[in-house]
C-alpha cells in the first residue's frame, strides 16, 4: 500500500525558512521521481519542484533559487527546503512519485498517489 506522509508546514512570517518532508512506504522509492505540488485556496493544484531517482532536478519558475528538493533513498525520503518565503508561498503542499519518471512531469494528472498535504502560512 502505498503510502506518503507530508510535515514540516507551519506558520512563518516574509523571508522566513522551513523544511517540508515526506516520507514514502509502500513501493520500490528508488525507482520513483518525486515531486513536490502545492494547492492555495481556490486555486488549482501546481507543480513546485521535482527530483528524479537519477538526482535531476527540476524547479518552477516561481520556486527556483528560494527552494531546494532533495531525497534521501536510504531513508526514503524527499525534502524541499523553502527560503524567502513569501505570502503568495502559502498553499497546502503535498509530495507523490512517478514510477522511472524524469521529474519533467508537472501536471497533477499525471500522478495517482499524494499524501495528505502539509499546511504552509506565509504571512505578511
Amino acid at each position: 500500500q502505498v503510502r506518503l506522509v507530508e510535515s514540516g508546514g507551519g506558520l512563518v512570517q516574509t523571508g522566513g525558512s522551513l523544511n517540508l518532508t515526506c516520507v514514502a512506504s509502500g513501493f520500490t522509492f528508488t525507482n520513483y521521481a518525486m515531486t513536490w505540488f502545492r494547492q492555495a485556496p481556490g486555486k488549482e493544484r501546481e507543480f513546485v519542484a521535482a527530483i528524479s531517482r537519477l538526482g535531476l532536478i527540476h524547479y518552477s519558475q516561481s520556486t527556483k533559487g528560494r527552494f531546494t528538493i532533495s531525497r534521501d533513498n536510504t531513508k526514503q525520503t524527499v525534502y524541499l527546503q523553502m527560503n524567502g518565503l513569501k505570502p503568495e508561498d502559502t498553499a497546502v503542499y503535498y509530495c507523490t512519485g512517478d514510477e522511472w519518471g524524469s521529474a519533467t512531469q508537472t501536471l497533477p494528472s499525471q500522478y495517482d498517489y499524494w499524501g495528505q498535504g502539509t499546511q504552509v502560512t506565509v504571512s505578511s
